[in-house]
């Protein structure tokens, strides 16, 4: 997929589709989703709703990580949020990324089917074991110390794909909790991850939508910077 520039509100957060059972955002990074044990106040899903008072309340169909930037879909009401995060479950929904990692990845594209420990498994069940991971890539440019590449998750581990990509041994451009910054001589002020496409069956027609983001301004100005 082409890399797009988009435009950035300071003052709200992008709506990139909606309709009267759900709302696609264009997620800036550094802000959670969600509120973790610290009770953070400035997520997106406070965020989103004080921007929207008016209607039912907006409820997130999945996550993102606090860096990673783009496409992130809300529920319109609790019904609309079960059949949405039953869709992510069901593997009925695509989603694509745009990542920049460290040096150059041999094959043009491939699959990472490596197992994961899920976060909240470790978390909560003790003794897991790690549970299958699909992640499938592509390469969308070479350039002098890092690869552009598009990659589909075809499961939904936390942190999948920066998990996968370290073993892999090319972790993300600013990955700084599963390897060390001072090992790579690019700098970014977070992981270099952005959601660019989810696709999704409509919670009521069933219909496919289709969203895409155009690239965040910081992961553009590092690809004009680095060549």
């Amino acid at each position: 997929m082409s890399l797009l520039i988009t435009k950035t509100s300071k003052d709200s957060i992008e709506v990139l589709y909606e309709d009267k059972d759900c709302i696609a955002f264009c997620k800036p990074t550094g802000v959670l989703v969600i509120p973790t044990d610290k009770n953070e106040q400035h997520t997106l899903v406070s965020l989103v709703n004080q921007q929207h008072p008016n209607g039912p309340r907006l409820y997130p169909a999945h996550r993102l990580d606090r860096d990673t930037s783009g496409v992130i879909l809300f529920a319109k009401g609790k019904d609309n949020q079960e059949v949405l995060m039953k869709a992510f479950k069901d593997k009925k929904v695509k989603k694509i990324y745009i990542a920049f990692v460290h040096g150059h990845l041999k094959a043009p594209q491939g699959k990472i089917r490596i197992p994961i420990k899920d976060f909240y498994q470790r978390k909560f069940q003790k003794n897991r074991s790690a549970q299958s991971a699909l992640t499938l890539y592509k390469v969308i440019d070479y350039r002098r110390e890092y690869t552009v590449l598009e990659v589909n998750p075809m499961t939904g581990r936390t942190n999948q794909i920066r998990i996968h990509f370290v073993q892999l041994g090319h972790p993300l451009v600013g990955e700084d909790k599963y390897a060390f910054r001072k090992d790579f001589a690019l700098r970014f002020r977070r992981t270099a991850l952005h959601a660019a496409q989810l696709a999704w069956p409509h919670p009521v027609t069933g219909k496919i939508i289709t969203v895409q983001s155009a690239l965040a301004k910081d992961m553009t100005n590092f690809l004009e910077k680095n060549f």
